[in-house]
């Protein structure tokens, strides 16, 4: 048995580490759908700011040319829409506005708990200057050397943008070959690069039209790709090898897709931002 001191546990940038020790595998919002979902709130703030002042001087008989009444107003409606409604719309949303509705994002915690008060308040603060101020160049700027395209009030109130469309779940893949079932409980199967997954799955819905030569020649290939992120390599031919990484992969996401899920719904029934430091009794 390992020494337990020697144990760690490896979280990638877009794994969220939750309090069972379980690393789920997140998809923060790309940096292209931030700045749509951004620019929607941008041009509706515009909006509510035009038809405020227009229905203030209807309503009122005020001339939007008075030069006493105007400043008054104006400070105040910026006010009210830079800070006061986008920090109420993501405290009682729990981190979703229009915008973020539309790219399918919300906002959440590094550690993946809900947003509350003290994060919106201060991602709508810091965003008059890197938003209305700079007209977004600062967030732009900042966004595209972040690992998950967060903005400066991101960084500064602990939060980025998750992706709440969570993506399908994998094809189906045949099951664990029966010779390596008991290989498949104790396999660490590493995650694997994007192209390489897709060429084992690929392979493995597909091996029975193939040609016998090429079918043996193609799982050889990947199989000694696979090998650097499989430990222990089963003791089979290479295409029931492959056959069992597609199989433990697919097992393996699915749990990961299903915690995901769980959690996504669970932000949005969860109660006030708990003190942070203090366990909740």
């Amino acid at each position: 048995m390992p020494d337990s001191a020697a144990l760690a546990i490896v979280v990638h940038q877009d794994e969220v580490l939750t309090g069972e020790a379980v690393a789920l595998d997140v998809q923060p919002v790309g940096y292209f759908l931030r700045a749509l979902g951004a620019l929607i709130d941008i041009v509706l703030g515009i909006l509510i700011f035009v038809l405020f002042i227009w229905a203030i001087s209807w309503l009122y008989g005020i001339s939007l040319f008075d030069g006493s009444i105007l400043p008054i107003i104006t400070i105040s409606l910026l006010v009210l829409i830079t800070v006061v409604i986008p920090t109420s719309v993501e405290t009682i949303t729990r981190g979703r506005s229009l915008g973020k509705l539309a790219v399918g994002g919300r906002i959440v915690r590094s550690d993946g708990g809900a947003s509350g008060f003290r994060q919106a308040f201060i991602r709508a603060l810091v965003g008059v200057f890197e938003l209305w101020f700079t007209l977004g160049a600062v967030a732009a700027i900042v966004g595209a050397f972040t690992p998950r395209s967060q903005r400066l009030g991101d960084l500064l109130a602990g939060t980025y943008s998750e992706r709440t469309r969570t993506p399908q779940l994998p094809e189906y893949a045949p099951g664990v070959p029966p010779p390596l079932l008991a290989w498949s409980q104790t396999a660490d199967v590493a995650r694997l690069p994007d192209r390489l997954a897709r060429r084992i799955a690929q392979f493995t819905h597909q091996s029975a039209a193939m040609q016998p030569d090429a079918r043996a020649r193609i799982a050889a290939s990947l199989t000694n790709e696979a090998a650097a992120f499989v430990s222990p390599m089963p003791v089979a031919t290479p295409e029931m090898t492959l056959y069992a990484i597609a199989a433990v992969r697919r097992e393996r996401e699915l749990r990961g897709i299903l915690l995901e899920n769980q959690r996504v719904a669970s932000l949005a029934t969860a109660g006030a931002d708990a003190p942070r430091g203090f366990p909740q009794r």
